[in-house]
């Protein structure tokens, strides 16, 4: 299955967004290169977020390194936030993430033939 946002795939809205903004700076939006870096790494991240969150089953790992991308990627409009802080912040979503998930998620029965530590048999 796709993830389909609005009937699209999230690489076409990242296309539709890079392309308005190189139409608005080209008809005069002040924006610095930093900026229109930003806007595409933010637009990407939170897609790649978006992504994430619908793809099943759920990557945790995905969705916080959106998240860590967005942060750093902010700066470009001036928030400061140092390394530790981006870092903490993450690991705080991280931490969310496992008590929400752990709550709906379950293991699933052994599918293995072998005891629990034995994968398979030498063969020689």
């Amino acid at each position: 299955m796709q993830v389909r946002i609005f009937g699209r795939e999230p690489a076409v809205w990242v296309y539709a967004i890079n392309s308005l903004v190189a139409v608005l700076v080209a008809y005069g939006l002040s924006l610095t290169q930093v900026q229109v870096a930003t806007i595409s790494t933010v637009a990407t991240a939170v897609l790649a977020a978006v992504v994430a969150i619908l793809t099943r089953p759920f990557v945790v790992s995905a969705l916080t390194g959106a998240v860590g991308t967005v942060l750093t990627a902010i700066a470009g409009f001036g928030l400061d936030l140092s390394q530790e802080q981006i870092g903490a912040t993450v690991t705080a979503l991280n931490i969310v993430l496992a008590l929400v998930l752990r709550m709906n998620v379950s293991p699933s029965s052994a599918t293995s033939e072998y005891p629990p530590g034995v994968h398979s048999t030498p063969r020689f």
